[in-house]
């Protein structure tokens, strides 16, 4: 199956690094793509119960979807995220 996340706290391309190695590190998760100019991140996956994994890690490295709490907490998480993605 196939889905299109929108994301909160995606800017740049060291989100990007970050987001995909995470979920590229997932079971039945692939061909991850992370697209910052629209946040947005496309992927295919296995099951539901993946599906709801790939958000709740999201969400755990600071990239909640659209809708979610986004508090500064969790803006923090992504600005650490996307610091490692860059170093990376």
């Amino acid at each position: 199956m196939k889905a299109i996340i929108s994301i909160q706290n995606l800017k740049c391309d060291g989100c990007g690094t970050t987001i995909s190695k995470k979920l590229n590190g997932l079971h039945g998760v692939s061909n991850v793509n992370v697209f910052p100019e629209n946040g947005q991140v496309s992927l295919e996956y296995e099951s539901d119960l993946t599906l709801l994994n790939v958000k709740e890690t999201l969400k755990g490295i600071g990239y909640p979807e659209i809708g979610e709490d986004n508090s500064l907490g969790t803006k923090a998480k992504s600005y650490v995220s996307c610091a490692m993605g860059k170093i990376s």
